[in-house]
């Protein structure tokens, strides 16, 4: 196995989005606004509708599920319930995606460090990042509190490169949504598409590589 010195295109640190590319949050984010919804006697909607809105967010999925969107008069109180829901239960069935443990432990075996660039809240991804068991491993966590900017803005991997102490271009970033790519692309790092995600039509993202399985980013390190 290479030693850090010796990894290939000078890739020193892997980061990650979070919502469907670390982990599959998908059905506890649905059980959040599938609550929601019962509190306004709608029915419930299936994970496998709402699972393609699961990176977006609060926002996207108040949109997919309840045609609501920010300038809407309750949209305040709609995504305060939300995350209130959420944070109740937000690890009851979040797991890493088969094959992140193998990855993340290669990472660390071959010397490199890894984190999580996310736009979900500080709060909420500290309590997931603990309940996962990752918080003794992770060597950064830049949330969408972070910066003044969500992704795609560049923003945030930014600030994750400065706390890593290193250049973008010593970093690739994973993520499952085109607005991962774009801001790995304007920051400067490598941007890696994940075929596991909730994302979709990733062929025109222009990442510079599409992996099906979170092992297959070992070919590129």
């Amino acid at each position: 196995m290479p030693s850090s010195a010796e990894v290939k295109n000078g890739t020193r640190a892997v980061l990650f989005d979070f919502d469907g590319t670390l982990a599959d949050t998908a059905a506890d984010l649905s059980r959040a606004l599938n609550r929601v919804r019962g509190a306004c006697g709608l029915p419930e909607l299936s994970l496998e509708k709402l699972r393609p809105h699961a990176s977006s967010g609060a926002r996207g999925l108040l949109e997919a599920g309840m045609s609501i969107l920010p300038d809407h008069a309750e949209y305040k109180s709609l995504r305060e319930d939300f995350l209130k829901h959420y944070a109740a239960g937000i690890c009851v069935d979040t797991r890493l995606f088969p094959g992140m443990e193998d990855l993340l432990a290669g990472i660390e075996a071959r010397g490199l460090r890894w984190g999580i660039v996310t736009n979900k809240s500080t709060n909420l991804t500290r309590m997931l990042v603990k309940a996962l068991g990752l918080d003794t491993r992770v060597a950064c966590v830049v949330c969408g509190d972070t910066t003044p900017h969500l992704k795609p803005n560049p923003a945030s991997l930014l600030h994750a490169a400065q706390e890593l102490a290193l250049a973008p271009q010593d970093c690739v970033y994973l993520g499952d949504d085109l607005r991962d790519i774009q801001a790995a692309r304007s920051a400067g790092m490598r941007p890696v598409a994940v075929e596991w995600g909730y994302g979709s039509g990733l062929p025109a993202w222009n990442a510079d590589a599409i992996i099906a399985r979170p092992t297959d980013l070992f070919a590129s390190l």
